[in-house]
């Protein structure tokens, strides 16, 4: 099975198009309102109508109330759930649909085993004492070199140069945000191109 691809902090529908067209599997829509690429329910709305069902959408949520999720699962169809925050396991149960947790790895914690997680799916990330993601800080990926990555997202600081060697480790996904941008949120064409280019070659 061939290495799937999620484009994440998408904010435009004309962004979210291009993506589905090139192949995207998934598509993230970021709900932390500190991030540069939080989205209002609005315009995600936009983007969930335009992509229909071809391919699927992630809410990407940070230490949010349950309310706040199910607000925007409800009126957006969510097809993922990725807690990215400080989450405590029961905040994962009862969603009925798939969850994704994010782990972001210190330089120690690549030889140790992942936590243990009742999400379906763990996103690796690289750790960032003042932020939860969409950083840009390249992971590690030579301390990932023959782990079990069957249901992992590999993301933290993937570009077009070196998506295909993220790719050669094998994962469920990898996840892809600033590493395409022209600026937060807005995926920059060419650079979009080049990196689904990069990861089919290698995939």
């Amino acid at each position: 099975m061939s290495v799937k691809i999620k484009i994440c902090g998408v904010t435009r529908v004309e962004d979210a198009m291009l993506a589905v067209e090139l192949g995207a599997d998934f598509i993230g829509l970021n709900f932390h309102p500190p991030s540069p690429r939080c989205i209002a329910i609005d315009r995600a709305r936009e983007i969930r109508i335009a992509v229909a069902d071809r391919c699927r959408i992630v809410g990407v949520f940070v230490n949010a109330s349950r309310e706040y999720i199910a607000e925007r699962m409800t009126a957006l169809r969510l097809d993922l759930i990725q807690f990215h925050g400080d989450e405590d396991e029961a905040a994962l149960e009862g969603w009925g649909v798939p969850t994704i947790r994010a782990i972001r790895l210190k330089p120690e914690d690549y030889g140790a085993p992942f936590p243990p997680t009742r999400a379906e799916y763990i996103l690796i990330d690289r750790f960032h004492p003042q932020l939860y993601g969409g950083a840009g800080r390249t992971i590690a990926l030579e301390g990932l070199r023959g782990r079990d990555l069957s249901r992992v997202f590999i993301s933290g600081g993937l570009t077009p140069d070196n998506v295909a060697a993220a790719v050669a480790l094998n994962p469920f996904a990898i996840d892809v945000a600033s590493g395409v941008e022209s600026a937060p949120g807005v995926k920059h064409d060419a650079k979009l191109r080049s990196f689904f280019r990069n990861a089919k070659l290698s995939g």
